[in-house]
């Protein structure tokens, strides 16, 4: 089936749709990156993790990263290849067969190490181990995604490092970034230097984590190379990975919804959707933010804004605050109608649920002709099958 990309008009139902050209676009620009920086870049599968889509991936990168045991079989079944492994907990039931998937294995603590090191090298003698460690310092403003806030439970800091590393441990891994740009990213790497550069000699790679949001209009793509050309010049046998999620699917599709009743109350008019925020776009209600959704406007964060096209958007859920903001539309809504949520492609289809039993919505792949390729339907028995 052919679509128009700007309306969406043959869509009649809630539809995820990743689009192929925006897709290659990101990847072309990660592995322009990647390229020029000297540096490896590898796809987050808590951000995105859709499987179907990668043999487009390979294309232009080699490896994932995982954090479960899940996320690793699916890099190494799906994707093809070992994942870059971090854990905060792993545990005795899962460990060998994480280490059977991984080609990197980090840890979160020094007793996570001395638990499980040797276990793993048994099941895997080729794993490279690394050790998640905490600069005390991060620019990410909201605390749920702060994970160098006081009371971390990730990452080892500085003083509670033995001076001489035990003797398998090949890397680091520093996480403390979301959404950031490449002036936060030259301000942390002054942190990490100060606190873990005398460790460097020791270390054969350092992953500096995801939050690296390359793909964003406004970054600055050539001050992270130089960030990163700088890095290498300093410490020119270290091999540096960034791991960021959100960079590949960045802005690459909307979730297509329809409007299926108007109702009012207290001269608030609420768009009931077919879909729910809670269940298909929980970052809106978690972290919270408001989503773009294309030809309307926000006009108040409460939904409590009065005018002829004004209105509130109410999901298809049991839950009361299942609603998001009131939004200004240049014209009357209309049952059956499309409202289209944009950049819906990370941190949804990873992170949704089937609370209420509420129908899913489709995922589909919009290749470069326009052609929609629907890649999975989600089912009454997709449901029930969680509940056993």
């Amino acid at each position: 089936m052919k679509i128009n990309p700007l309306t969406y008009a043959e869509v009649s139902r809630p539809m995820y749709v990743l689009e192929e050209a925006r897709l290659r676009e990101n990847l072309n620009l990660i592995a322009h990156v990647a390229k020029e920086a000297d540096v490896e870049i590898i796809l987050a599968f808590k951000a995105y993790a859709l499987w179907r889509t990668f043999p487009i991936f390979r294309e232009y990168i080699k490896a994932t990263t995982a954090s479960s045991l899940f996320e690793a079989r699916l890099g190494f079944e799906e994707f093809g290849a070992p994942t870059h492994t971090f854990s905060p907990g792993y545990t005795d039931y899962e460990i060998d067969d994480i280490a059977h998937c991984s080609s990197h294995l980090v840890f979160n603590s020094l007793t996570q190490y001395e638990r499980y090191h040797v276990r793993a090298k048994i099941e895997n003698e080729k794993l490279s181990f690394g050790l998640r460690v905490n600069p005390e310092y991060s620019e990410v403003e909201t605390l749920i995604y702060n994970p160098c806030a006081a009371g971390t439970r990730f990452g080892i800091s500085a003083n509670k490092l033995p001076d001489t590393l035990p003797k398998d441990v090949e890397g680091f891994h520093i996480h403390c970034h979301c959404e950031s740009g490449s002036d936060v990213f030259e301000r942390t790497l002054v942190h990490i230097e100060e606190k873990f550069a005398k460790w460097f000699p020791q270390l054969k790679w350092i992953n500096f984590g995801g939050g690296h949001l390359m793909t964003r209009k406004d970054y600055d793509v050539q001050r992270l190379i130089r960030i990163l050309q700088g890095f290498h010049k300093r410490y020119p046998w270290l091999k540096i990975i960034l791991e960021p999620g959100s960079a590949f699917a960045w802005q690459t599709g909307p979730l297509v919804a329809q409007v299926v009743d108007i109702v009012k109350d207290h001269d608030i008019k609420t768009a009931i959707l077919n879909v729910s925020f809670t269940c298909h776009m929980p970052d809106c209600l978690e972290m919270p933010y408001h989503p773009a959704i294309r030809n309307a406007k926000l006009s108040d964060e409460d939904g409590s804004a009065k005018g002829e096209y004004t209105y509130r958007l109410g999901a298809n859920s049991c839950l009361s605050g299942d609603w998001m903001g009131s939004w200004d539309f240049d014209h009357a809504l209309q049952i059956g109608e499309n409202i289209i949520f944009e950049d819906m492609l990370h941190y949804t289809t990873v992170k949704t649920n089937m609370f209420n039993g509420i129908s899913h919505p489709a995922i589909a792949l919009l290749h470069t002709d326009n052609e929609l390729e629907i890649l999975r339907e989600y089912t009454y028995e997709d449901y029930r099958e969680r509940m056993d």
